[in-house]
């Protein structure tokens, strides 16, 4: 398994990620399977949210009673959860950083996975009506009192970031971002600059390069999705080109197209982790290794040129 080194603090973790969105669907007995089988890759990092699963909190739930079936597991595992979205009565979703509110998620996620802490704990997407020093404040009693190692953000831009991090003083180590070969506009923003390209609107801020320049890691969700979660572009004949493209480096290399699409994503220099949400112990298997190839510039480049990315 391929490590990298997280954050400010340069922890070494697996560069692949355990993600539990639908674990909604599997039994504690599954739960444990998944999570063995990703010991047995050397990945120990698993990714989790309050708000995954129907009613709110049922992932945690699941994966609290896989726990307690399993004891001993729970201590083999780096264990992340995400917290700030919250739901009306109907159903609605909204945001809520308040530190009343992210310390109250908190405590229920931790009871609902059986656990005294998080290794890491990173607000859910923005919050319009977010005050930094809340936010601050909620983590600062998280970290004092031993319930959470780590923090960071997801689906933030640069400034957001800055302005948490001017009132915090546990730094901001993750950011969360959406990011594979369909969906790679903060890797292709760059290239398109100063061109009159659609490519060329930075939506971003830049958020690639600045999390770079901070020593902030990006876990690249969704890395088989194109749009907003909107399906799967492999063997998606939407994207008959680039399936093309990824079948030719993946004969080369003596592997299938998922294994491509994360050795697509390694390979840029900026050392991200990806969160591979499959509940297939195969699937998953296929992901790691990713972590045994390290694609050329043609390859990587020839990938990119059939998504339709621009050059110049």
């Amino acid at each position: 398994m391929k490590t990298i080194l997280l954050g400010q603090n340069k922890i070494p973790v697996p560069a692949i990620i355990q993600g539990t969105m639908r674990f909604d669907r599997l039994t504690t007995k599954e739960v444990a399977a998944m999570f063995n089988n990703d010991l047995e890759n050397g990945t120990n990092f698993v990714d989790t949210a309050n708000c995954y699963g129907k009613p709110e909190g049922l992932v945690e739930s699941i994966i609290g009673k896989t726990f307690a079936e399993n004891p001993g597991l729970r201590d083999k595992l780096i264990l992340q959860s995400k917290g700030g979205i919250t739901f009306y009565p109907d159903g609605r979703p909204y945001h809520n950083y308040s530190k009343e509110h992210l310390l109250k998620t908190l405590e229920a996620s931790l009871s609902r996975l059986q656990t005294d802490h998080l290794d890491y704990f990173l607000l859910h997407r923005v919050d319009a009506l977010f005050r930094p020093e809340e936010v601050a404040e909620a983590f600062e009693i998280m970290k004092r009192d031993g319930k959470v190692l780590h923090f960071g953000v997801s689906n933030d831009v640069p400034y957001g970031i800055e302005l948490l991090q001017k009132y915090c003083s546990v730094p901001i180590e993750i950011n969360q971002m959406q990011f594979s070969i369909a969906h790679a506009d903060m890797c292709v923003q760059p290239i398109a600059t100063n061109n009159h390209d659609f490519y060329a609107v930075d939506r971003d801020c830049g958020v690639l390069n600045y999390c770079r320049l901070k020593d902030i890691t990006i876990q690249a969700w969704s890395p088989f999705q194109y749009g907003f979660i909107d399906g799967v572009f492999i063997d998606n004949p939407k994207y008959q080109e680039v399936n093309d493209a990824m079948q030719k480096v993946a004969d080369k290399y003596g592997v299938n197209k998922t294994t491509i699409a994360i050795a697509w994503i390694l390979r840029h220099p900026a050392d991200m982790q990806v969160v591979c949400g499959t509940t297939r112990i195969d699937r998953f298997n296929d992901c790691c290794k990713a972590c045994d190839i390290e694609l050329t510039y043609e390859d990587w480049y020839n990938i990119y040129l059939a998504a339709g990315y621009p050059i110049m």
